[in-house]
């Protein structure tokens, strides 16, 4: 009786998880399962993670997998990046097989995007969203300098002030989603939002601009490091930002926003 009760909730389950998938389309592309207590956790090596052939490949991690520990643990890190990044670069390669999008820079494909499109809208998305956030991160702690320094300061007041508007934004964000640090159509530093995968390059933005700092809200960013406690990560993944990257970020960006 008990082998029959059991069978019937994995069916269940099971049922349950591809029904979801099936009828919500924004739903998580990967379910990855807690290990249990018999098996063996190997963590192995970012530099071993490759995409299938197509047009966009995976941003290669510039450190181990235990880099950025204790803040974001090893396993946190590979099932985030071997697992999440690596399906949505996959899915969104073959969605524009034979397309108009195939041999176009992921920018313009965001925001000529049809938000109709679904399963487009979602891999384009959680590519550009996943390939941003890897780039972001250090193993060292590191502040803002040169140009984005200075904007930093004359638009935000200070440094803190931004830090304090860009982890209320991340506290006050409900369910799966973004925040964001971009640079809009007229130059200026501002601090977003967006669900799902969305992000502020596509038509539906409240605040349509050019992100140079993303942090990923979702679950599988941070739960088995920290489970409901979201503020700990935000706090955590603020320690290890890549300011000199997303100083490049800026200087490009403004180098856009000049051209328009």
């Amino acid at each position: 009786m008990k082998k029959n009760i059991v069978r019937f909730s994995i069916l269940a389950s099971l049922f349950v998880l591809f029904s979801c998938n099936d009828n919500n389309k924004l739903t998580e592309v990967v379910e990855v399962p807690l290990p249990t207590k018999e098996e063996k956790i190997t963590i192995g090596s970012p530099n071993d993670v490759k995409a299938d052939p197509g047009s966009f490949e995976l941003t290669k991690l510039p450190f181990a997998y235990d880099g950025l520990s204790p803040a974001l643990r090893s396993l946190t890190l590979e099932t985030h990046y071997s697992k999440h990044y690596l399906s949505y670069t996959n899915n969104f390669n073959k969605e524009i097989v034979s397309t108009e999008f195939e041999n176009m820079p992921i920018e313009d494909i965001l925001k000529k995007l049809d938000l109709n499109n679904a399963k487009l809208r979602q891999n384009a998305g959680g590519y550009y969203n996943h390939t941003l956030y890897f780039n972001v991160l250090t193993p060292k702690e590191q502040t803002p300098k040169d140009t984005l320094a200075g904007s930093i300061d004359k638009e935000f007041g200070s440094f803190n002030n931004l830090t304090n508007q860009f982890k209320g934004q991340a506290e006050k964000q409900f369910g799966s989603g973004w925040v964001w640090l971009v640079v809009d159509r007229y130059g200026k530093l501002q601090i977003t939002t967006t669900e799902n995968q969305d992000n502020p390059l596509m038509k539906n933005a409240l605040i349509p601009g050019t992100p140079i700092l993303g942090i990923d809200l979702w679950e599988h960013a941070y739960y088995l490091d920290y489970q409901n406690r979201k503020g700990s990560y935000i706090d955590a993944f603020y320690e290890h930002i890549n300011w000199e990257k997303v100083n490049e970020y800026y200087v490009e960006a403004l180098k856009k926003v000049k051209k328009v």
